[in-house]
């Protein structure tokens, strides 16, 4: 099924639907995750974070139902972390490894790399927990479906449009703060904030494809590529309090120092890129756009059909 809304049908409809084919492919990718835990919790977690953003859209037509949705599934992805961000900090050092040839090549990081290969591995083995973990899931997936049916929107198109184009319009304006923030402070955390504005903005582009104004592939394109940028520097960071929490477990103070040195370099140039691509992102003005959306979305829709909300 289509991860499209179709302007030409009531929203109400549309956001169950595509709501339901979510939760339905996250409970099967928590069935998998009994036998291929790290594949199949990190697809589960990538379906949380489409519900979230999907809620997050339509959240000004129905606050309380879509708060509620919002935190139903951070709490359910929140229970499920852990063994990828494992995988991820590995990928940082194959990274570090391919950019920095001269310092790496004769194995300089490969006791660090062997040390994060057996804290993944670890509770995968063990399986501590896993079915307990996975049974909860289901459950809190299950009631999430059941409760679709209490989610109204307004379907006439003229007040579905003004809500889609809210909803988009305020995940831009807080990539927008997020970015000025980063720019100035450039904390770990503003990259993360900026990182989650990215993600949902990516899956708001996406679900508004056929009337977001164009041209729109090129900027998915960008938001795919910023998120992978982001997504490298946040592994940096977190490596970093990895190090300072758990070092001795990790490697010599000789192989830390070198990766701690690496790390520097990689995060100088990634900060860089990551607020230049951003700033060509988010630095337009909000209005036109989110105007734009909102008359694509009713020059779209089908005449007012009987029994739809108001």
């Amino acid at each position: 099924m289509s991860y499209r809304i179709d302007p030409r049908l009531p929203v109400t409809g549309e956001i169950r639907r595509i709501a339901a084919d979510e939760i339905g492919k996250a409970i099967g990718d928590l069935t998998a995750s009994r036998t291929k835990p790290e594949k199949g919790l990190h697809a589960c977690r990538k379906r949380f974070k489409k519900l979230r953003a999907l809620f997050r859209l339509v959240r000004p037509g129905n606050e309380q139902f879509c708060r509620t949705e919002n935190e139903r599934y951070r709490d359910i992805s929140r229970s499920l972390a852990g063994a990828r961000e494992d995988t991820a900090l590995i990928e940082t050092i194959d990274r570090l490894v391919k950019a920095f040839p001269g310092q790496t090549s004769a194995g300089e990081l490969d006791a660090v790399r062997s040390a994060l290969v057996a804290r993944r591995d670890a509770p995968v083995r063990e399986r501590i927990g896993l079915k307990e973990m996975v049974d909860a899931a289901v459950e809190a997936c299950e009631q999430g479906r059941s409760a679709l049916p209490g989610l109204v929107l307004p379907d006439l198109p003229e007040a579905a449009a003004e809500v889609l184009a809210d909803g988009a319009g305020k995940t831009l304006r807080r990539a927008r703060r997020v970015l000025d923030a980063a720019g100035k402070r450039g904390q770990p955390e503003d990259f993360h904030e900026l990182r989650k504005c990215v993600k949902a903005h990516r899956i708001h582009v996406l679900l508004l494809h056929r009337f977001w104004p164009r041209p729109v592939k090129s900027r998915r394109w960008a938001l795919d590529a910023l998120g992978e940028r982001l997504g490298e520097l946040n592994d940096i960071f977190v490596m970093r309090q990895l190090i300072k929490s758990n070092s001795e477990a990790l490697g010599s103070k000789e192989q830390l120092k070198l990766l701690c040195q690496l790390m520097r370099r990689s995060e100088k140039a990634l900060r860089k890129q990551c607020l230049r691509e951003a700033e060509l992102l988010f630095g337009k003005a909000r209005k036109p756009m989110v105007r734009k959306i909102a008359d694509r979305y009713q020059a779209g829709a089908s005449h007012s059909q009987p029994g739809i909300n108001q």
